[in-house]
């Protein structure tokens, strides 16, 4: 049987890599969608999917209406999720408290490998974390939980669509070093409270964000030949590992190993990433010479010590006061931190940066190859409202090709986005263990641990596979029957009991696919749920197999 159930799920997870799971309809057709179909596309791309009967209530509300409604986030009632998230530890530790149990972790292991004489393999080691280290592991998993636990629950969709674009936009490692302890308030205070603003005021916040300028490396950026004040100067910095202030490497119990480091120069990663990712792109107009200039301009930009607060910090003596020239515009000498906010400012509404973001927001949200006249009207409303996003999102939902033929069901979901798309179409209810963000995990979207500053991937290369496609035909299945830890889900909205193989089938494809299952899986489940005795376990397969099969994969 079981042999028999894997060539099912085969059969049904390689038919997008051969067909794509498209509507047959001729492109540059308009589409001709229905108010239900409408609706249920527009769930499907500016939220995580239609719960059970949304799409009914969206379509009878009035789809425009709604997505309005979506645009100004703070006029919607979202108590459930606020009930929810008073259940995250996590979120009852600010910077500072974080700063301190990392701290505090780190003088222990140090103090176990001293007692072990410094060998990497001790008996400490073996014996597992102690109970300080397990508890900074849930905090870490609490917070990965709660992306999923607010993209499931939230009124607010679109508002934790963008959360998600803007996060992989201003990428940030959360395992490197210090970030563990500042990415919070980072995804906190500078994602989440910009997410709908103004473009610039997410890019200055960004680049003044101490997570960012840890994982980029510019906060120990500075002129050459710079020195310090002698206070700063007898201030090690063991939390932030290396740096100008940093303890030499070596033997730990040797008193000389705490000597600071003298200032190492200019860094160039901010500067690197800030134009070719952030703003303009690698193709943006903006040469070397340019990155370095960038980098001289935020000399300075820092960081306090952990035990003040890791701050966002100005030292005037490590910038450079010097003339710098940045795509041809002169940044006079004698300016301080001001020159960098200009900077920002010059770079946001910059014509490279509207159009590389718009193109982006369009990639996201209509098609992996965006069709021109989106990013043009995005492009337009963006110099119409100087870098409003809510006006942007606005006019690339008002486009013409947001709704077309081609673009229906031309995207294939994430695993943040098939997880989170697959628990809502089931109702389920995520605790707020980070049991459902490892399942994330697991099909290849740790949350906050992309290593590099690009972000994971929208585009469909990056997550279809035959392997990556099973993996999620398994989780699913699991979901439906109540087996994937971390959600429970209640199916009797999807498809009440009794009914038989072909009641099923309809009503899954109704309920989880607004009517768009092809018959090859229409005839799989069929034949896989006549053969389930159970009625509720041939209604949790045939939710299962319809939320893993290809369909459920596309928005």
């Amino acid at each position: 049987m079981k042999h028999r159930i894997r060539a099912c799920l085969v059969v049904l997870v390689a038919a997008p890599l051969a067909t794509g799971a498209r509507r047959a309809t001729p492109p540059g057709d308009e589409s001709g969608l229905s108010a239900r179909d409408s609706a249920y596309h527009a769930l499907s791309r500016l939220a995580y999917g239609p719960r059970p009967g949304e799409t009914e209530r969206v379509a009878a509300a009035g789809v425009m209406r709604w997505i309005e409604q979506q645009l100004s986030p703070d006029d919607i009632d979202d108590e459930r999720l606020a009930e929810r998230e008073r259940e995250s530890e996590i979120l009852r530790y600010d910077r500072g408290d974080l700063a301190r149990l990392y701290f505090e972790i780190q003088r222990e292991q140090r103090e176990r490998k001293l007692a072990a004489g410094g060998a990497r393999d001790t008996v400490a080691d073996k014996a597992g974390p102690t109970p300080l280290e397990q508890h900074g592991r849930r905090l870490e998993g609490q917070f990965a939980q709660l992306a999923v636990l607010r993209a499931t629950l939230s009124e607010r969709q679109l508002y934790e669509v963008m959360v998600d674009f803007w996060t992989n936009h201003f990428n940030v490692f959360a395992a490197k070093g210090a970030d563990r302890f500042l990415l919070p308030e980072y995804i906190t205070r500078v994602i989440r409270r910009r997410a709908m603003g103004k473009f610039a005021d997410l890019l200055i916040a960004t680049a003044e964000s101490p997570a960012m300028l840890f994982y980029l490396d510019n906060w120990q950026s500075v002129v050459p030949g710079a020195v310090p004040p002698a206070a700063t100067r007898l201030q090690a910095r063991p939390l932030f590992g290396r740096g100008p202030f940093a303890p030499r490497l070596g033997n730990p119990l040797r008193p000389d190993s705490m000597r600071p480091r003298a200032p190492q120069g200019i860094n160039e990663n901010y500067a690197r990433e800030l134009l070719e990712l952030h703003t303009l792109r690698v193709d943006g107009g903006y040469t070397q010479q340019d990155v370095i200039n960038v980098a001289r301009i935020f000399t300075g930009w820092s960081i306090r010590r952990p035990q003040d607060g890791a701050d966002f910090e100005f030292h005037d003596w490590a910038h450079d006061y010097g003339e710098k020239i940045v795509l041809g515009i002169t940044f006079p000498a004698g300016h301080g931190r001001d020159e960098g906010i200009r900077l920002l400012k010059l770079l946001a509404s910059h014509p490279a940066t509207m159009h590389h973001v718009s193109r982006q927001l369009c990639e996201r949200l209509v098609n992996d190859e965006p069709p021109d006249g989106c990013v043009d009207d995005a492009v337009a409303a963006w110099k119409r409202t100087r870098g409003d996003i809510r006006a942007v999102l606005r006019a690339i939902v008002s486009s013409p090709d947001f709704w077309a033929a081609r673009n229906i069901r031309a995207k294939v979901k994430t695993p943040l986005e098939f997880v989170v798309s697959a628990a809502r179409a089931v109702g389920a209810d995520p605790d707020t263990t980070p049991r459902l963000a490892q399942v994330v995990a697991r099909l290849g979207e740790p949350l906050y641990l992309h290593v590099a500053p690009d972000g994971y991937p929208e585009r469909e290369a990056a997550w279809v596979n035959s392997g990556a496609l099973l993996d999620r035909m398994n989780v699913a299945v699991a979901l439906a029957a109540g087996k994937l830890p971390g959600a429970t889900v209640e199916l009797d909205s999807i498809a009440p009991l009794p009914m038989d193989a072909e009641g099923l089938v309809a009503a899954a494809n109704n309920t989880l696919l607004s009517g768009t299952m092809s018959a090859n899986t229409m005839t799989v489940i069929r034949a896989e749920v006549a053969t389930v005795r159970d009625p509720a376990a041939a209604r949790a397969l045939a939710v299962g197999l319809a939320i893993g099969g290809p369909e459920f994969q596309r928005h």
